[in-house]
């Protein structure tokens, strides 16, 4: 924008310009038309944030292994209870981050080698694999159709059974 002001104060026309740079006509009739103090609001403020650091200090003081949210969320929680307005997580994780405070990111857990294919594993043919409340079966049949008398021999296995061979 710079450069189409430029050129329009050495007396180029605006929509000859804006043609050429590929810049709205209308953004440079705003731009041509400011003020010279015009300053713009975008622009970041800068804050004093000893206040919410000494806060965050205090707070890690108890456990540093506390993560920039948990850090918020009990300085959102000690705001509410002295009437203190709540502190953004944006400006808490800024905060921290500044200062070095931010705790290492977990390394990511690596991929199943096995491939997941939607079937279940098993050592051998006919076996199934029963869950029960306190123990857990393997059952062997020779016919697996006859899921009624399975499913009612596996609910009833003691649970000292570890496996159990239905015949």
């Amino acid at each position: 924008m710079d450069s189409a002001r430029a050129l329009i104060a050495r007396g180029w026309g605006v929509s000859l310009v804006s043609r050429c740079l590929r810049v709205s006509r209308a953004q440079l009739h705003v731009i041509l038309r400011r003020t010279d103090d015009w300053m713009d609001g975008r622009r970041s403020r800068h804050t004093d944030d000893t206040d919410v650091l000494l806060r965050i200090h205090h707070v890690i003081g108890e456990l540093p292994t506390y993560g920039y949210r948990r850090v918020w969320a009990l300085l959102r929680r000690q705001a509410e209870l002295d009437g203190m307005p709540a502190i953004n997580a944006k400006r808490i994780y800024r905060i921290m981050r500044q200062n070095a405070l931010l705790l290492e990111r977990k390394p990511a857990v690596p991929p199943s080698k096995r491939a997941h294919t939607g079937r279940v594993a098993v050592k051998e043919s006919n076996q199934r694999c029963a869950l029960t409340g306190s123990s857990s079966a393997v059952i062997t049949e020779k016919n697996c159709e006859s899921r009624s008398r399975w499913t009612a021999v596996t609910v009833f296995l003691p649970p000292y059974f570890q496996t159990g061979v239905v015949s």
